[in-house]
């Protein structure tokens, strides 16, 4: 068990702790941050004086970094005090596009400066200046990227770029020890490295959000209730949720125009229903991230033709690249009930304040893997929770 939620600390850390957060990961970091600073606070261990324990508790265990921009766009990392032989942990957030910075003066219609938005390229330019920054002085570097860098361009299917892979390479290659992702969508894609990667599910979150959303009005019984996948790629991420919770499954396949290609994908002719009857049942739809939307409102849309009763979705990522007005519409049509997604990567205010959302905060679930890791110890329970999620399971039947 973790540091956060034992009596006493039984094991040497491994450094000094020390949380990097990269532009657009800070309000994450912080909650991480004071997770961990308040259970340490509190925390009594008979090693307090040893040196093995200096730094152990703090009031802060972020690290001040600087990436200042060249006129030109071109950018650096700095490092604003010592990491040397700190146990460190990177937070990138790869998607928030909310990052922006000058370039070459570009101006608007109006004469106005106008900042040019971080792409995920950018991000991950900066996670590699940092760690060059270090230079090799921090103990052990670990990289929680929460969705993976080019996590969809995974596999070469034809004479393309395998740009998932190659980044993990180049972060082994700057000495990385840990990468830690959240649903990624190949976990496979670790087979390019030989360093550790971890694929973390939010699965009990998921879980305990949607009964708190719904004041506990879901019966998790294979008569009430059904799993969906969206897709093929998802039914291992669907399969995992039917048996831990012990309800059927269903899932669709996507029928597509393979003689064409639009934006580097065949386009979607239909999405194909494969399970039991769904008539009646409330219906929980799982994937790893929302992207434009239009694949699980087709699916929402087809759910309900065949009489589903509720309808609720689970999406680690919540991208909305399209926007959110096509959800709102799904909604008032009555398609879905609710959408929940994580605080993982950049969420803007106007998703927040929909009806239809629902959050999900990893924020804790993170402190205790940094905490955890921090002891070099296991983080199994982390990885495969299915005891903390039966014991939920068994409380809430009995409510």
């Amino acid at each position: 068990m973790s540091a956060l939620n034992r009596e006493e600390v039984t094991s040497v850390p491994q450094g000094r702790l020390g949380i990097i957060a990269l532009r657009g990961s800070e309000a994450l970091a912080q909650k991480i941050n004071d997770y961990i600073v308040g259970c340490r606070k509190d925390l009594k261990y008979e090693h307090k004086n040893s040196i093995h324990f200096e730094g152990y508790q703090k009031d802060s265990y972020l690290i001040d970094v600087s990436l200042p921009r060249f006129s030109t766009g071109e950018g650096k990392g700095v490092v604003c005090e010592t990491v040397r032989g700190y146990d460190l942990f990177i937070i990138a957030d790869c998607f928030n596009y909310s990052v922006t910075y000058p370039m070459y003066d570009i101006k608007d219609a109006d004469g106005k400066p106008l900042n040019v938005p971080m792409s995920p390229d950018d991000h991950f330019a900066d996670l590699k200046r940092i760690i060059s920054a270090c230079a090799g002085k921090a103990r052990r570097i670990t990289v929680i990227m929460p969705m993976l860098y080019e996590g969809r361009q995974h596999k070469r299917s034809a004479r393309e770029s395998l740009d998932c892979a190659l980044a993990l390479q180049e972060l082994e290659s700057m000495g990385v020890s840990n990468v830690i992702t959240f649903d990624a969508h190949d976990p496979r894609v670790q087979n390019a490295i030989r360093i550790s990667f971890e694929s973390v599910s939010p699965t009990y979150q998921m879980i305990k959000a949607l009964a708190k959303s719904v004041n506990n009005d879901i019966k998790f019984l294979p008569e009430k209730t059904m799993m969906i996948s969206p897709d093929e790629g998802g039914m291992s991420r669907c399969v995992y949720y039917s048996q831990v919770l012990g309800i059927e499954l269903g899932m669709f396949y996507k029928r597509r125009d393979y003689s064409k290609v639009i934006n580097g994908r065949n386009p979607i002719l239909a999405h194909e229903f494969l399970g039991d009857n769904v008539e009646g049942k409330d219906v929980i739809v799982v994937d790893d991230m929302i992207s434009s939307g239009d694949s699980m409102i087709d699916v929402c849309r087809q759910l309900k033709g065949l009489k589903a009763k509720r309808i609720f979705v689970f999406s680690t990522f919540g991208l909305f690249t399209s926007g959110l007005e096509r959800f709102d519409e799904a909604y008032k049509e009555g398609l879905f009930n609710k959408i929940f997604t994580t605080n993982l990567i950049y969420t803007p205010d106007e998703l927040l304040k929909r009806e239809w959302h629902g959050m999900v905060d990893m924020s804790k679930y993170c402190a205790f893997i940094i905490d955890t890791l921090n002891h070099d110890e296991s983080v199994s329970v982390f990885l495969d929770p299915v005891q903390k999620i039966n014991d939920y399971m068994k409380n809430y039947n009995l409510k």
